[in-house]
């Protein structure tokens, strides 16, 4: 297991840290073609402050990296940006890289998102990690736990809500969202790291008919929240809105080999559906990453209790 010790700007602690009411941020960096691949979803991420400070000031749980553009970081994650607006924001990348505000536009920024954040109180704050070479920039990853007693101390402090419910197999129809045996690690994520993480594990196509204009898709859950489930990649699909509305009422269904599946009732109580029953049977985009694809588990479940 690893964790990570990030340099954060002092503006964006200081606006986050006086927030604590946001459960999820994006730790963003101002390009977004450098993927950060240091931790694994439920590590922990701490924060470390600039010098002369240069002190250990709270963390959170990682939870992916994306690419967004900025307008779409904002969407997802407004405040949580660390700024109070998305006018903010651009102008604190233009502080960081130089550019003009024609140059930056709406490009893509590299996000590291985070849920779960803690903000240490300034009299309980701890000492940079004694490997932390001033001369970092963005930040080191240690081995966890063991390397740092500073890091295992900060990053055991993160973990230790990190208890999550898991259904047993074959249980969902009986699950509520109490109920499961506890185990930590799971690959949950907050509400907006979900929409943004299913976006892009999904090249950012609906998976069923392949339509591209990003603000009509919407990140579908296989087995509803409400119902118990969890924001998680493998509960997800990326859909258009309004077959997302069909997949909800049952008119559309995954089986377990990945096939679209279309109810008779779309043409019985529609008269339409055509460009639906010309899909039927035809194997849905899936995400590249298999731990990314829909669990058959969440499929079966749809299928047996939704699809009519």
């Amino acid at each position: 297991m690893k964790a990570y010790v990030g340099v954060t700007d002092q503006a964006w602690f200081e606006f986050l840290s006086a927030r604590p009411d946001l459960a999820e941020v994006n730790f963003w960096r101002p390009y977004g073609s450098r993927i950060f691949k240091v931790l694994q979803a439920g590590e922990p991420f701490l924060f470390k402050t600039k010098t002369p400070h240069n002190r250990i000031v709270g963390g959170g749980i990682f939870e992916g990296f994306v690419s967004l553009n900025i307008s779409r970081a904002w969407e997802f994650f407004g405040p949580g940006n660390g700024v109070a607006s998305p006018e903010e924001l651009v102008d604190r990348i233009r502080r960081i890289t130089g550019e003009t505000l024609g140059e930056i536009g709406d490009r893509e920024i590299g996000c590291i998102l985070l849920r779960n954040v803690n903000f240490l109180p300034h009299n309980n704050d701890l000492p940079s990690p004694s490997s932390f070479s001033v001369n970092i920039v963005q930040g080191k990853g240690y081995e966890f736990p063991g390397e740092d007693p500073v890091v295992d101390k900060m990053a055991n402090h993160l973990l230790a809500d990190e208890i999550v419910d898991s259904a047993a197999p074959n249980s969902l129809e009986n699950l509520t969202p109490t109920q499961g045996e506890p185990r930590l690690m799971t690959p949950r994520l907050g509400q907006n790291a979900f929409k943004a993480i299913v976006q892009e594990a999904y090249v950012r196509r609906c998976a069923i008919t392949d339509h591209k204009i990003l603000p009509t898709l919407q990140a579908a859950h296989i087995f509803p929240v409400a119902a118990g489930g969890q924001h998680r990649v493998d509960n997800g699909l990326l859909l258009r809105s309004d077959v997302h509305t069909m997949f909800d009422r049952g008119y559309l269904a995954i089986d377990q080999d990945f096939r679209l599946c279309v109810s008779r009732r779309l043409r019985t109580e529609f008269g339409n559906g055509n460009e639906f029953y010309s899909k039927e049977g035809s194997t849905i985009s899936l995400p590249s990453a298999e731990n990314n694809r829909p669990s058959l588990e969440y499929l079966s479940w749809h299928f047996k209790k939704v699809f009519h």
